[in-house]
């Protein structure tokens, strides 16, 4: 009976091994790919702000100044002048629409002295 205990103990004891053996790797796995997932989200990062720093150089108001005073005749773009902005009460916003009511609910009852409703009996 001993024997047969020592046999079923080392089988679990190789079961775990085995099983703690396998749960290592697939974690180190993960840790690599959250890795590459990390390197690549820095990566997006910081193209992100190269483009940002592109994109406020190329509207730089000078440059764009520039750009339509060379193409005045092709476009026809003229600077903002001070009488072309306006105040917020000119503007026209629209004016909400009250919901139609398409179920109403009759109430019929009276209000007594002491503020307690009654229905009414035909």
């Amino acid at each position: 009976m001993r024997g047969f205990f020592y046999v079923i103990s080392a089988l679990a004891v190789m079961g775990l091994a085995f099983w703690a053996y396998h749960e290592n790797y697939q974690t180190q796995k993960a840790q690599k790919d959250m890795a590459k997932l990390r390197a690549e989200i820095r990566a997006l990062y910081d193209t992100r702000a190269m483009l940002r720093a592109e994109w406020a150089y190329l509207n730089r108001p000078e440059r764009l100044t520039e750009l339509a005073e060379l193409n005045f005749i092709r476009l026809g773009l003229l600077p903002f002048g001070a009488e072309q902005f306006g105040r917020v009460d000119q503007v026209g916003f629209p004016q909400e629409e009250a919901l139609p009511i398409t179920d109403p609910v009759e109430i019929q009852g009276t209000l007594n002295g002491d503020g307690d409703n009654e229905e009414q009996n035909p």
